[in-house]
């Protein structure tokens, strides 16, 4: 720590000198022990690690023992398709997901590329990498720091550190300070950050912190300490993998001694055994669950958002907290004046940001004359008395210089007071800089009449140099009374979190102005404004439909206690001041108290990186699944820790962007809304076609069990399974995975991550569909064996055709849990349409096309066989509907 150290003793302890800096012999010693100013990128996984990766899956495992087996008993074309299969999913999971980690990279890039540097008595300017503590840097106005720094002189130095703290004014430094121990981050005044940007004054300082030794470094070395865990998705497909495949191995052994015993051929049992496993694993599954995810990708990119990793657009919708950054996530970060007081009047300002668009009011009623004469030198104050500049870069409006100074000139603009044409007709000719200790900014300007001099600065430091007051277009001398309306106005913007700034004037005859004798004394009081980061104007409705959704929306900042508060206030997040809690009483919290803490605030003022680790970490000790936004710097380890980080897109920062697993391109906080129903959708359609796909499968496993039960002939092949998993189902799956949501998806609760995919509404479905489908499979391999006794290929392609059509017709029924088929109506998802017909093209084509019967041992089908497939493939579909009929009935009842 050097906060807490006075200059002299930090440049003693670092081996030093402020007029010399340090010699080439320092320099090169100093550069072994601490390296290069730079971070070191964590080294990713190789192609083929995450290739082996994909092999993990217990359901691959199984599936890859069936393909040893097939090749083992002779049968290389079910082999080689099986292994295709698993290579096929393996690469798509790789192509979705394969972008490298570059949290680092980007921290590194961030990292200012040159430094001013005092070296040997002589001033350099080096690239920044080549930095080690101990170094004399300078910075000047515009500069991005480099190193960690403790100031030892500074200048009106004003630095921002917004990325960093989370503060949205530019906070004022002083060199000659010496802190306590426990100030927070934001509170260092006598120290620069680095890569935080100086946006006034002009200071030196002595680098103390490098790379990873450095705040930004902290942060950088927590970020390659954190593991990415397994999303709740990823962890009910896990689930639910082992159980189909500890199912399969069970089946498959019950199936295989059970053959023994009816003295069958060991051969024939391995054989139907690799029937058996394939038909438990849905071979599609997680092809499919990664395009369907895909896809949902895409729709998002269409509402400003781009999920960075697949599986993060299924945890939105479960979603229960949402931990969101004020600065440039709630509010602006464009500080934006919204009041003024002037002669006794109070004046509300409408617009956000910088752009110059809104007006100026007076109790909801457009300026008068009068109120143009009135406010008329207060905006030529703000204005002038200005350093900063309103730039327009195609369209987009952003300042250059101070962010409250910015706001200033906005403001003016509103107005029609241009700053270019009022420094072209007022031209400066000296000022007086802004001084802590005088808590004022003085610029003189010269007009054809006379010169003036505007002063802006503290409010109570303006009122009590003022001896007069300019009211309603004159001039008089102040009164006691004045001053108490000035300072009820003063408390009365304080109270609700505006930073308020007063402004004065006076006025010189060419020839008595003195530029050597310059005072701030014998003021005319002009008025007051009061400004504020602003709250977004779409964030209110985005969090009350967060409420409806039952998602708890928490403020996470940096900033001040009050200027939190109030902003969550507005938005709704809040209603009392105990649900809110700054970091200093953070600090003196042990870790164990945060439990249950974060059940009661809703608010965290000044916190700290690791504070907001600590509030997550805590949240997700409750089993809620925690997103976090944000877009500084500060927010990348919050965004790393939270089962989902969403930066933004313009105003975030490269490491934000890069620790998140999504970015809203338009920053707008009402986005994730539309995020969460996405995501709430996905996991939704998800259900369906898993459900959809156990009851195929299941449905299959019966129809090979009962038949060998039955003491009956193999009623179909492993090619035949093969090819109806993955082709025949596989479309029709999909097609539910595009399925639009249903209506009221929105006003849901969130479902616990503890839910597994499989309800237990839809264990009833899948075992009442498994049993039709099955059923009337079997029914139609006993009537076809029965009519063909003496051709089992012929019997095998009308089951084969009936499992595939009784299956196609269950995808339809498939599309709700809740509406039959005529609600939903069959246009609503043409998609399953398509799918529909594609894969019966599919199955004509195997039954018919020459050279594709022997491949897959297959049999033309005539007339009245089509008549046994229609009649038993419609069974599964009446079957599914009237469970729905008798759904809804049960649920009006209650």
């Amino acid at each position: 720590m050097f906060y807490n150290k006075d200059k002299d003793e930090v440049i003693a302890s670092l081996k030093t000198d402020e007029n010399i800096g340090l010699s080439e012999s320092d320099i090169s010693s100093r550069r072994e022990k601490y390296g290069y100013n730079e971070f070191q990128e964590k080294k990713g996984k190789s192609f083929f690690q995450k290739f082996l990766d994909q092999f993990k899956d217990f359901m691959i495992i199984i599936l890859l023992f069936a393909a040893v087996i097939s090749m083992i008993a002779g049968e290389a074309v079910d082999a080689v398709v099986i292994l295709a299969i698993v290579m096929l999913n393996a690469l798509l999971s790789i192509y979705q997901e394969g972008k490298a980690e570059k949290s680092l990279e980007s921290l590194k890039k961030m990292s200012a590329p040159e430094a001013k540097i005092l070296r040997n008595g002589k001033k350099y300017t080096i690239p920044a990498r080549e930095l080690v503590p101990g170094d004399i840097v300078f910075l000047d106005a515009g500069d991005i720091v480099p190193a960690d720094l403790r100031l030892i002189s500074t200048h009106n130095l004003k630095i921002d550190e917004s990325s960093l703290t989370g503060e949205s004014v530019a906070v004022e430094k002083f060199h000659d300070r010496v802190l306590s121990e426990n100030a927070n981050l934001g509170d260092r005044v006598n120290m620069a950050y680095m890569s935080s940007i100086v946006t006034y004054g002009r200071a030196s300082g002595v680098v103390v912190g490098t790379a990873h030794d450095s705040e930004m470094g902290k942060i950088a070395t927590m970020i390659d300490d954190i593991e990415d865990d397994l999303t709740p998705l990823q962890h009910k497909l896990d689930k639910l993998g082992k159980s189909l495949g500890i199912l399969t191995i069970v089946v498959c052994a019950i199936v295989f001694v059970m053959g023994l015993l009816q003295k069958r051929e060991i051969l024939d049992m391995l054989l139907v055994s690799v029937s058996l496993a394939v038909a438990a694993i849905p071979e599609g599954l997680p092809a499919i669950v990664t395009i369907v995810l895909s896809i949902g990708m895409g729709r998002m990119v269409k509402k400003n958002v781009i999920v960075k990793k697949l599986l993060a657009v299924e945890t939105l919708g479960s979603t229960t907290y949402i931990c969101s950054d004020k600065t440039g996530t709630l509010t602006q970060n464009k500080m934006t004046v919204t009041k003024a007081y002037a002669s006794g009047n109070y004046y509300e300002v409408s617009g956000t940001g910088y752009e110059p668009v809104g007006k100026i009011t007076n109790d909801g009623k457009d300026l008068n004359d009068m109120d143009r004469i009135i406010l008329k030198p207060m905006l030529y104050a703000c204005a002038l008395n200005n350093d900063s500049e309103l730039v327009n870069k195609d369209g987009i409006y952003d300042i250059i210089g101070d962010p409250t100074e910015g706001a200033l000139v906005t403001f003016a603009q509103k107005a029609d007071f241009i700053h270019d044409n009022l420094n072209l007709e007022q031209p400066r000719i000296d000022e007086i800089p802004f001084d802590s200790e005088r808590k004022m900014m003085s610029t003189v300007h010269r007009n054809e009449d006379s010169i003036v001099q505007y002063v802006k600065g503290a409010p109570d430091i303006i009122a009590s140099k003022c001896n007069y007051i300019y009211d309603n277009g004159k001039f008089r001398e102040i009164t006691e009374n004045d001053r108490h309306n000035i300072e009820e106005a003063n408390s009365k913007y304080a109270s609700k979190a505006l930073r308020v700034l007063g402004y004065a004037f006076k006025f010189f005859n060419h020839d008595s102005y003195d530029p050597d004798n310059k005072n701030e004394e014998d003021l005319i009081f002009l008025g007051l404004t009061g400004m504020i980061d602003p709250p977004r104007p779409e964030a209110k409705e985005a969090i009350k439909l967060c409420k409806e959704a039952g998602i708890h929306t928490v403020m996470i900042t940096g900033d001040y206690r009050e200027t939190a508060y109030q902003i969550a206030r507005e938005l709704g997040m809040v209603s009392s001041h105990e649900e809110s809690i700054s970091g200093n009483e953070l600090s003196l919290i042990e870790d164990k108290d945060y439990f249950d803490l974060v059940k009661k605030v809703s608010v965290y003022s000044r916190v700290s990186p690791e504070q907001k680790v600590k509030i997550i970490q805590a949240l997700r000790e409750h089993d809620e699944v925690v997103a976090m936004t944000g877009d500084g710097v500060n927010d990348a380890l919050a965004l790393k820790q939270s089962d989902i980080g969403v930066a933004m897109g313009i105003t975030g920062t490269d490491v934000a962007k890069s620790s998140a697993d999504m970015v809203l391109t338009d920053d707008n906080f009402a986005s994730i809304v539309s995020a969460v129903e996405e995501g709430r959708i996905i996991f939704s359609n998800i259900q369906k076609f898993v459900g959809f796909l156990l009851s195929c499968n299941i449905g299959e496993i019966l129809l090979v069990f009962f038949s060998m039960l039955l003491g009956m002939e193999e009623p179909l092949k492993p090619i035949h399974l093969l090819w109806l998993n993955l082709i025949t189902d596989s479309l029709p799956a999909l097609a539910l995975g595009v399925e639009p949501g249903e209506k009221d998806i929105m006003q849901e609760k969130p479902r616990s991550k503890d839910d597994p995919i499989i309800s237990k509404d839809m264990i009833i479905t899948i075992a009442l569909q498994s049993i039709a489908i099955a059923a009337s499979s079997l029914l139609a391999f006993y009537f076809a064996t029965k009519r063909y006794p003496d051709s089992p290929t012929h019997a095998r392609s009308v089951v084969f055709a009936t499992l595939i059509l009784s299956e196609l017709l269950r995808a339809f029924s498939s599309r709700s849990f809740v509406q039959p088929l005529y609600k939903l109506g069959i246009k609503s998802n043409m998609q399953m349409v398509y799918a529909f017909l594609i894969s019966t093209v599919l199955l004509t084509a195997v039954l018919y096309v020459p050279f594709l019967k022997p491949i897959f041992d297959t049999f033309a089908l005539g007339r009245f066989d089509w008549g046994i497939v229609l009649g038993f493939a419609i069974i599964p579909f009446i079957v599914g509907e009237l469970v729905k009929v008798i759904r809804g009935v049960v649920k009006k009842k209650k």
